[in-house]
């Protein structure tokens, strides 16, 4: 029997990259081929994801975008683009369809799984006569509750501990709206897309057995949950031992880790409001501050005068990646305060770690 093949394409954000990978490991374990499509700069930091037993049923595809003079290709990527370059980003993506088609008829897959925020992928995989399905990296119940609202507004959602406020609401009419009004022909329409029978979903029912249910009753989809992400082996990068070494000199549930994303960036006032909570708190912590790319500064600039001296070893302040999962299912940590992206509360809930909310844009 041959191997089935299935392209994955996600969009161009860790946020979205990660849960594709988690699936792509799920599906390579079940003696599926992989091609995992993006772009190179995105690849670059995906490879060291990639554990060696999946060195031949994961394979990375470049797809290249094209090279606009206010995006160069260390740009094709969300992680620490500027926000302003997000929709110029948006445009190069769509741009780079004739090379994703010509990858498609090269690699001939027999399904393309594709990601929501790219609804023409589906389109160029019909012209090739490929089956698509889109993988949704957010949860059931926050996508039920947008499909409610926005689709049957008439039908009161079922779960009144979830609702916008007036001014989300307020926000959310103003996104939509420009949505709309930017939409291209072959973008399509999420949440009316009548001939789509089967969706994954980044979520498990063990935690949204009722969303999953009520999106069945919204809708003539069957949502397919993908499961938790999968945990990989530990690898042996010095920082990250340094790092998980010092972390296991603190007590049990003594210490909070603390990220917004790889997408969203503090201001000043921000992160020294952080900074002093920290202080003030007496707790111990890791710290993941980072800077939008090319704004980056000295760590020692951008927090309060004296900040590093006075924690000590109490804390560690990092301005670049910590490898999540192993700090969060480290003992000695005993909260994570976050932005509640999807993925970070999913692992949160995996490992069992208290989270301290800071929501920031869409989470």
């Amino acid at each position: 029997m041959a191997t089935l093949k299935v392209l994955m394409f996600p969009f161009l954000a860790y946020g979205h990259i990660s849960p594709y990978l988690n699936v792509a490991k799920k599906l390579a374990d079940r003696g599926f081929l992989i091609y995992f499509i993006s772009t190179p700069i995105n690849l670059k930091s995906t490879i060291n994801k990639i554990p060696e037993k999946y060195a031949d049923s994961i394979q990375l595809i470049e797809l290249h975008l094209p090279e606009l003079p206010e995006l160069p290709p260390h740009y094709h990527t969300t992680n620490g683009l500027p926000p302003n370059l997000n929709h110029i980003l948006q445009k190069a993506l769509k741009m780079s369809k004739p090379n994703f088609s010509k990858i498609l008829e090269n690699l001939k897959p027999d399904l393309v799984i594709y990601d929501v925020l790219q609804q023409w992928a589906k389109h160029v995989a019909n012209e090739h006569n490929i089956p698509a399905v889109k993988l949704i990296t957010s949860g059931a119940s926050v996508f039920s509750y947008f499909f409610n609202i926005l689709r049957k507004p008439e039908v009161e959602f079922p779960f009144p501990a979830i609702y916008l406020r007036k001014i989300e609401q307020v926000r959310l009419s103003e996104m939509v709206a420009k949505s709309n009004k930017s939409k291209e022909p072959d973008d399509g329409d999420l949440l009316v897309d009548g001939n789509m029978q089967i969706m994954l979903m980044s979520t498990s029912t063990t935690i949204e057995a009722k969303y999953i249910d009520y999106c069945l009753e919204l809708s003539n989809w069957k949502i397919v949950p993908v499961g938790p992400p999968v945990q990989d082996p530990i690898t042996n990068d010095a920082d990250d031992k340094e790092l998980i070494d010092w972390l296991g000199t603190k007590d049990e549930n003594s210490t909070v880790f603390v990220f917004f994303g790889t997408e969203y960036f503090l201001s000043k006032e921000d992160m020294e409001e952080v900074a002093f909570g920290l202080e003030l708190s007496n707790v111990n912590f890791i710290w993941v501050a980072r800077f939008p790319k090319g704004e980056e500064q000295n760590l020692e600039d951008a927090l309060p005068k004296g900040f590093l001296e006075r924690i000590g070893e109490r804390g560690r302040v990092l301005d670049k990646f910590a490898p999540q999962p192993r700090i969060l299912n480290h003992p000695s940590t005993g909260g994570f305060i976050s932005h509640s992206g999807w993925n970070s509360a999913m692992e949160s809930i995996d490992f069992g770690v208290p989270i301290i909310a800071m929501p920031m844009h869409l989470d």
